[in-house]
């Protein structure tokens, strides 16, 4: 097997990222990209913020021109689906028929939309927003949108609104949770970005879900909540959150937990395979335990990690800071650490400067932060927390205290501190 290629299975920025940086890496075998959507591996998430505001066009979305790939002797197999892993014969099995053996597979499968089981969603007028022909269809449509329905407070829900408002359209957000982004933000956090949707006119309903869509003539015309209320609409957007695509990795027998699971170097229980991205479930110092990631950090992290492993490189097990961003009006939202056990919250700035961060603690340890508009906290607290450095509540809550500082090497701090 040792002239069988390395196969990446999925084309999206996990993959793309893993197949380019093997090559730099110094692999010099054979390498195979398989990804089921036709087009050139591309970015998600300006997919819900520039694209749709129609600031960017789809080839501004592309993570790297075809060529790149020819140059980096990528062969790619694109609008392709894998069916079957074979992990004794170390091969796999495609939709278009015949097989591909490997001497690696690198799982990149990422996630696909959480469905929403509630009669009418197959409406026209119901849409989903994770693929670039989703976004495609829904930009076309933006323009004949009077009033939309968000389905869920979500990354993708909220970030929806605000380029739809762009677009002059009335929106109203269902969030069955008793606050927008509820699982991953802080209270301060979300009754701040609550507060932004309201002064841009959009209500965020909570503690309430969709219980059906109605509609005349196959096209939706409303939304009927648990309570009876019906809010009219010509346009849905379901974003309820997505599920990983481990269907291949356990019909091969691969451990399957939220994802597919995977050791410190990114391994599955198959020495053979490894996998990377939004379907992969890793162990984290910053979780305490087995985490799955949907972010663009994790994702190309991750590929490069994997990437050197298999180019003979030496690489420490896999433990990188996570971080995230959002895009909603005038806010840009920035997180770093995992910070959804916190039990104290510490603000540093003010909401109402629109510039602020809020940084997260368990038992007096520090998890991470929130940060708006406030990029040099974030980029401190990525620091900090790569370094293992801990500072205090109080630090955090006091504006004197030199974050940057904080961060630095031992060397570099103790020179500016002598100036």
């Amino acid at each position: 097997m040792s002239d069988a290629p390395v196969i990446v299975a999925g084309g999206g920025q996990a993959g793309a990222q893993a197949a380019v940086s093997l090559r730099q890496a110094g692999f010099e075998g054979r390498i195979v990209l398989v990804g089921d959507e036709p087009s050139l591996p591309y970015q998600r998430p300006p997919l819900s913020k520039d694209y749709l505001a129609g600031k960017l066009e789809e080839s501004g979305l592309l993570l790297r021109a075809e060529k790149v790939y020819a140059d980096q002797r990528v062969e790619l197999m694109l609008g392709e689906q894998i069916t079957a892993i074979d992990t004794a014969r170390r091969s796999i099995s495609l939709a278009s028929g015949g097989e591909l053996a490997y001497s690696h597979l690198v799982l990149a499968t990422g996630a696909r939309n959480r469905p929403l089981p509630a009669p009418g969603a197959e409406l026209d007028g119901v849409f989903y927003l994770r693929t670039l022909a989703e976004a495609r269809s829904l930009r076309e449509r933006l323009g004949q949108t009077r009033r939309a329905v968000v389905v869920g407070g979500g990354f993708i829900g909220l970030e929806f609104a605000a380029a739809a408002r762009a677009h002059g359209i009335a929106v109203s957000v269902v969030e069955a949770a008793a606050r927008p982004m509820s699982r991953v933000l802080s209270v301060q956090m979300s009754s701040y970005l609550a507060a932004r949707h309201d002064t841009n006119g959009v209500p965020i309903i909570l503690n309430r879900s969709v219980q059906r869509f109605v509609g005349e003539n196959g096209r939706l015309t409303g939304v009927v909540l648990d309570d009876g209320t019906v809010l009219e609409a010509d346009l849905a957007v379901v974003g309820i959150g997505v599920l990983p695509n481990a269907e291949l990795a356990e019909a091969a027998g691969l451990a399957v937990k939220n994802g597919v699971v995977v050791d410190e170097n990114l391994l599955t229980s198959d020495p053979f395979i490894s996998a990377i991205g939004d379907c992969a479930s890793f162990p984290s110092s910053f979780a305490g335990g087995l985490i799955r990631l949907e972010s663009v950090q994790n994702a190309t992290d991750q590929a490069r990690c994997v990437a050197a492993r298999l180019a003979g490189k030496p690489t420490p097990p896999y433990n990188n800071v996570p971080w995230f961003w959002s895009e909603q009006y005038d806010v840009r939202l920035q997180m770093a650490g995992i910070t959804s056990s916190h039990d104290q919250a510490v603000l540093r700035g003010s909401p109402d400067d629109n510039a602020f961060s809020v940084f997260c603690f368990r038992d007096g340890a520090f998890l991470g932060a929130e940060s708006v508009n406030r990029t040099p906290d974030h980029l401190a607290v990525r620091k900090l927390l790569a370094a293992g450095i801990a500072i205090t509540p109080e630090q955090a809550a006091d504006l004197s205290f030199d974050l940057k500082l904080a961060a630095a090497p031992p060397a570099a701090a103790a020179v500016s501190a002598a100036k």
